[in-house]
């Protein structure tokens, strides 16, 4: 299994949610198992998550267990969400992790939700 980082929104995820599959293009795979790494992987693709939203936007990131890079990920492959505790947060914050469980609550109120 391959674990990868999306960068994504609150929008994003609430498709994910709904049953769309997510492309990896923009992916971002740690370069080991080691907890450094997979943070650095995390903060790269937070940075890549702040583009994507803006400023006031919440940075998203998805993380998932794929096959291997490239495969498409569902709601299925999800394995935790990173997610800003506020709209507007400081980029140099970390991000909350949630529970797979707890996509519902995160997207609810979202465009697309």
């Amino acid at each position: 299994m391959t674990r990868l980082y999306l960068p994504s929104s609150l929008e994003v995820l609430a498709r994910l949610h709904a049953g769309e599959e997510l492309a990896t293009t923009t992916a971002v795979e740690a370069d080991d198992d080691s907890e450094d790494s997979e943070y650095a992987a995390l903060l790269t693709a937070a940075e890549a998550s702040a583009e994507l939203v803006g400023a006031g936007g919440r940075r998203v990131v998805v993380v998932a267990e794929v096959g291997r890079p490239g495969d498409p990920v569902t709601v299925r492959e999800v394995v935790a969400v990173h997610v800003d505790t506020e709209a507007g947060a400081d980029p140099d914050d970390d991000l909350a992790w949630f529970a797979t469980q707890e996509i519902g609550q995160l997207v609810q109120g979202a465009d697309g939700a």
